[in-house]
């Protein structure tokens, strides 16, 4: 499994390899790894921190 693909379902909170058959809009990814996977929250919300700190995309700084 180290090849594929690895996703977060939102709905059961577990990592799933590429081979499930969790529907796509429940799932956040695709992960290189598991251990990518597992932080997709994290990544998910340091994401959003960085948009709403630039000033490209955020008018109200």
């Amino acid at each position: 499994m180290a090849d594929g693909q690895w996703w977060y379902d939102l709905k059961t909170h577990q990592v799933v390899p590429d081979n499930n058959d969790t529907k796509i809009t429940d799932r956040l990814g695709p992960y290189k790894t598991r251990e990518e996977a597992e932080r997709a929250l994290e990544l998910v919300e340091e994401r959003n921190e960085a948009y709403d700190n630039d000033p490209r995309w955020n008018d109200d700084l």
